[in-house]
């Protein structure tokens, strides 16, 4: 299956997630695409939508490549141990890109929701959405962020994953939704016929319409 766009790939996952509709439900959605997709599965589930922002560790000198992750206030890290050794990336740099990542998180929930305080997860149903996972590190980040917290059951529904990440969340979350988990895999965006970059502005667009 290949997507339309994100809002497509949210009403194909919100058919598999039909039986969490329910006011114990509340779609968390990772920024920025996610939110797309998140929001149509909030839609059409009838439950609320928010966000919840883990930020990849970007290597020296090579941003993209993740040597891992980070959520909340920096208290949930995941590191790829053997990448750091093979790098030889040291523990300042990774202090010193965690802070940074740590002010891009409060940067983007003062942007996105503004004075509305995090959502009471209590005995909820999380679902955990994003429009693809690849590596898995930032996901897992979020993840165990959320594991913290004292919520009934945790989801976790992606359109598309490879399988062997798809591995990596077993026994981490209560269930797992993934759509394609195409072999070989390319990149999340090779499944969609349409993958703009989503924009803060709609971020905060779809928050606002959701929370009507």
């Amino acid at each position: 299956m290949i997507f339309q766009d994100r809002m497509d790939a949210g009403e194909q996952l919100a058919k598999r997630l039909g039986q969490y509709k329910g006011p114990e439900t509340i779609v968390l959605a990772i920024p920025r695409g996610g939110v797309v997709v998140g929001f149509e599965v909030a839609r059409r589930l009838d439950a609320p939508l928010d966000v919840i922002i883990p930020r990849k560790i970007g290597a020296p000198g090579q941003p993209e490549l993740a040597i891992g992750a980070i959520a909340g206030d920096g208290n949930v890290r995941v590191l790829d141990e053997q990448l750091v050794r093979q790098l030889g990336v040291t523990e300042s740099y990774i202090d010193a890109e965690v802070m940074r990542q740590i002010q891009e998180i409060e940067r983007r929930l003062r942007l996105y929701r503004d004075d509305r305080p995090f959502p009471n997860l209590t005995g909820k149903t999380v679902i955990l959405v994003d429009d693809g996972i690849a590596t898995g590190s930032t996901m897992l980040a979020a993840i165990r962020e959320l594991r913290t917290k004292p919520l009934g059951k945790l989801v976790l529904a992606v359109p598309v994953a490879p399988p062997d990440t798809v591995g990596r969340f077993l026994g981490e979350v209560d269930d797992l939704v993934v759509l394609e988990t195409p072999e070989p895999f390319y990149a999340v965006g090779a499944w969609y016929h349409r993958f703009d970059q989503t924009t803060d502005d709609e971020v905060v667009a779809l928050l606002k319409e959701r929370d009507r």
